[in-house]
C-alpha cells in the first residue's frame, strides 16, 4: 500500500480518524493524504447570487487549510504525503479526491445518527457505498 486518504472533519472524532489512519500507514508502510471537504454555508444570504463564488469559501477554505496544516505538523514527515481542503459535498468530494489521487485505502469517521441523517444517510455511508476502493470506517468509542 502507497497512499491513505484520512478525511477528516473539525469534529472531537477527527483524532481517532486520524490515528486509524497513522496506524495503518505505520503497518503498511504508506503515507497519508489529509483531505478536508468544505461545503458552501447552509445558510447563505439573500445576495449570495450577486458575491463571486469564490468569496463564499475563502473563509472556510482558510480555516480548513489552516486546521489541516496544524495537524499535519504533528505527522512524522514518513507518514505524510500532503494535505488539502477541497470545495464540494463530503461524500462526494472524498471519493473524487480517492480517485483522483489513485489512493489504495480511505479512512473516515462515523457519527452518530440524528434524524437527519436517517432520512437522508451519513457522509461516512455515501463514501462506503459510492467508493471504487476500500473504506475504514472509525466509529466512536462506547463512554466507560
Amino acid at each position: 500500500m502507497k497512499r491513505i486518504l484520512v478525511a477528516l472533519d473539525s469534529s472531537p472524532a477527527a483524532r481517532a480518524v486520524l490515528e486509524a489512519g497513522l496506524d495503518m500507514a505505520r503497518r503498511t508502510g504508506a503515507k497519508v493524504r489529509l483531505l478536508r471537504a468544505v461545503a458552501l454555508p447552509p445558510d447563505l444570504p439573500s445576495n449570495a447570487w450577486a458575491v463571486p463564488p469564490n468569496h463564499l469559501v475563502d473563509g472556510p477554505m482558510e480555516t480548513a487549510m489552516r486546521d489541516l496544516r496544524e495537524i499535519a505538523a504533528t505527522i512524522p514527515e514518513e507518514l505524510l504525503d500532503g494535505a488539502t481542503a477541497e470545495v464540494g459535498v463530503a461524500w462526494d468530494a472524498i471519493c473524487s479526491y480517492a480517485r483522483e489521487h489513485d489512493v489504495e485505502l480511505i479512512v473516515i469517521g462515523s457519527h452518530d445518527y440524528r434524524l437527519i441523517d436517517r432520512l437522508v444517510g451519513t457522509t461516512a455511508a455515501k463514501v462506503v457505498n459510492h467508493a471504487d476502493r476500500p473504506v475504514l470506517v472509525v466509529r466512536p468509542r462506547a463512554a466507560a
